[in-house]
């Protein structure tokens, strides 16, 4: 069996957009790479603006 490291492509090319325009709001906000927002967005399986933001704020308190 196969492992791919690429992404699935979103159903809907604004959705998929749409997301990484908050990707990359939310990096310049907290002074993150866009990377990093990216892989807290997967490893939570939501793009919810909120529940990102929160596990960055547990992360910079773990600092």
């Amino acid at each position: 069996m196969s492992h791919s490291k690429t992404k699935p492509e979103a159903a809907n090319p604004a959705e998929a957009a749409a997301l990484e325009e908050t990707i990359a709001y939310l990096a310049k906000r907290h002074r993150v790479s866009q990377a990093i927002v990216r892989e807290i967005a997967r490893k939570l399986g939501s793009g919810e603006r909120t529940a990102i933001e929160r596990e960055i704020a547990r992360g910079k308190a773990r600092r």
